[in-house]
């Protein structure tokens, strides 16, 4: 029996045009969305506001290509309805997670200079609960940083994905 998954991996790929100009327009996006928030909220400092901006654009531009291979791929032949959903849910989970990601390095970078010497039991520890710490701050705290706008271009990315999968 022959399996058929690398070419269904292949033809999930997105075109180098779409995966390139949809990263950098999802990463301005959601900077843009952060930007908005800190901005109305007064937060901080300006060189800290940028700093957030720019890691949530930096999430944004990772996770698009990702998301939207995961979309082309679980919606593979089905209805524009999947597609919606596929798109919805798959640029959502990858945004979240490449941004939740660079905080939580971000984060750990901060703490490590307190933390014990590399490679011990110790410092697994503080590792682990230091991210575990990181990625619940930026549940509570920074996915707020993606409304309203965020939430927007993600329904408009979707509308525009379940559209060209027709």
């Amino acid at each position: 029996m022959r399996t058929r998954t690398p070419g269904r991996l292949r033809s999930a790929l997105p075109s180098a045009r779409a995966a390139i100009f949809g990263a950098l327009l999802w990463g301005a996006t959601m900077g843009t969305s952060a930007l908005i928030n800190l901005l109305l909220d007064d937060w901080e400092t300006p060189a800290k506001i940028r700093f957030v901006s720019l890691l949530y654009a930096a999430g944004g531009v990772l996770a698009f290509p990702v998301g939207l291979f995961l979309a082309r791929l679980v919606s593979r032949g089905r209805h524009w309805e999947v597609a919606l959903a596929a798109a919805f849910v798959c640029l959502l989970a990858t945004t979240l997670a490449f941004t939740g990601t660079l905080f939580a390095l971000q984060y750990r970078s901060y703490y490590a200079e307190w933390h014990a010497p590399a490679f011990t039991i110790t410092w697994a520890f503080e590792l682990v609960f230091t991210g575990l710490t990181a990625l619940y701050q930026f549940v509570v705290l920074g996915i707020r940083l993606y409304f309203p706008l965020g939430f927007a271009a993600l329904a408009v990315a979707s509308v525009w994905f379940a559209r060209q999968r027709r």
